[in-house]
């Protein structure tokens, strides 16, 4: 089954972002060092209950809180997001080391992303 692994919060300016949430949860965030900003959020200590996170700056058809499930085959995925009535925002990107991803749309509006993990994508 496919599950919820991450979230991002899309913000105007990550930096006061990111002082809030550390400030009123005591979250970890620190700026990634990869090909784009993004500034990651660890939430609690590994092995409890939750899901750890990201920051990042408001662009394009993402807003809000977006959650991204985890999938064993992206492609597979995708057409069964389309199938059932859902919607590609943005093409298939690869993440280097990480993996696959991309947004969509399900049939209420709501944006969510999917992920495939691949340490060799670049």
């Amino acid at each position: 089954m496919a599950r919820v692994v991450h979230f991002e919060i899309v913000c105007d300016d990550p930096e006061r972002a990111s002082a809030f949430y550390t400030e009123v949860f005591g979250w970890k965030i620190t700026k990634w060092e990869g090909p784009f900003e993004y500034w990651l959020a660890s939430t609690g200590e590994k092995g409890t209950p939750g899901i750890d996170g990201a920051l990042m700056r408001r662009e394009g058809p993402v807003g809000g809180v977006v959650n991204t499930v985890d999938v064993p085959s992206f492609d597979e995925y995708a057409k069964k997001i389309t199938a059932a009535g859902g919607k590609a925002l943005t093409p298939k990107t690869a993440v280097p080391r990480v993996g696959y991803f991309a947004y969509f749309k399900d049939t209420e509006g709501n944006t969510f992303g999917v992920m495939e993990n691949d340490e060799s994508a670049s």
